[in-house]
């Protein structure tokens, strides 16, 4: 199976699928749209994700698949990332849905507007609120590794990638790290796992 990415670099959604596809040692094609100059907007691009959304992974036959987290379970089901039992698998699905609901819109969403947005945009008024929030589901994470490896069942799992997209680059929405050591290990130990890209590590595109 040969997949094609639709993605952005600078996006630690998308990034979440390159790290998984460079771990599991898949192969695929990669297209970037700048999500800045409204390129998945398009006709073409909406024909593919009518929420005009990255990542979006199209299959041979045309076929295409959004959402980050969506993408990860189907590409991790049947490997080491995504645990066969019955608990353990809610587990991972239960951190996944953290991630998108409590922290990826107050760690993701304010590095987006510090990063991409003009200092006087009105968005800017956001940033207190949403850091405020993303403080916190940094303190549930803290919480959870301060007893252990990684999130769910001492094993590295799609549950840890999900959640290392955004937070290892959380200090650039204003979000330190330094009162979070727990975290701050685990980083280290995900950025150690085998295979592991950086998030602005090009890969070959079409």
């Amino acid at each position: 199976m040969m997949y094609t990415l639709y993605d952005f670099l600078d996006s630690g959604n998308g990034y979440k699928i390159r790290l998984l596809l460079a771990q599991l040692q898949q192969p695929y094609r990669y297209v970037e749209l700048d999500i800045t100059r409204g390129e998945t907007r398009t006709p073409q691009f909406l024909a593919k994700n009518p929420n005009g959304r990255i990542p979006t992974l199209e299959f041979e036959d045309g076929q295409c698949l959004a959402e980050s987290d969506a993408i990860l379970c189907y590409l991790a089901e049947g490997t080491a990332f995504l645990p066969t039992e019955r608990l353990a698998r809610a587990q991972v699905l239960q951190w996944m849905f953290f991630e998108q609901y409590s922290h990826e819109p107050n760690v993701a969403t304010p590095r987006f507007i510090m990063h991409h947005l003009p200092a006087d945009h009105p968005r800017r008024a956001e940033l207190p609120q949403r850091q405020e929030r993303g403080r916190a589901a940094l303190a549930v994470m803290e919480g959870q590794l301060s007893t252990r490896s990684y999130f769910v069942g001492e094993r590295y799992s799609i549950a840890d990638i999900a959640l290392y997209a955004y937070t290892h680059v959380a200090e650039e929405a204003g979000l330190e790290l330094a009162p979070f050591p727990a975290i701050r290990a685990w980083l280290a130990r995900v950025a150690a796992q085998p295979r592991h890209v950086r998030l602005l590590d090009r890969p070959a595109s079409r």
